[in-house]
């Protein structure tokens, strides 16, 4: 198999990215200070660590959500070519909303969508 075409593509996105982070930082301006190095928080002095622990149920609705939302984006191309395929579209899409649902289904039940 020929990987000329692929190490080509590697290479030049590896020339670009070496190249870009050359250029930013021989260009770029240099500025250092003590508030440059701070959290940003509105304009508002910082008091105590920004640091604080987070609850985890803000990343599983945050993965739900995501993953509800990538789904929904595989329903575009299936749109498009829905005419064409016919049945056969209709059933792939009719088991892929199906597994959807479910998975909906057992995330309601463990109580993962209750904001807490």
């Amino acid at each position: 198999m020929n990987f000329t075409l692929l190490i080509t593509v590697l290479v030049t996105a590896i020339t670009l990215v070496v190249a870009a982070y050359v250029m930013a930082k021989l260009l770029g301006p240099r500025s250092y200070n003590k508030v440059k190095g701070e959290p940003y928080e509105c304009g508002i002095p910082t008091h105590g660590s920004s640091w604080l622990p987070v609850s985890v149920g803000f990343y599983l609705f945050a993965i739900l959500f995501l993953m509800f939302d990538v789904e929904t984006v595989f329903l575009y191309p299936w749109a498009v070519v829905v005419k064409e395929m016919g049945v056969a579209a209709l059933l792939s899409i009719g088991f892929f909303l199906v597994v959807l649902v479910f998975g909906l289904a057992y995330a309601w039940k463990k109580g993962a969508l209750e904001w807490k």
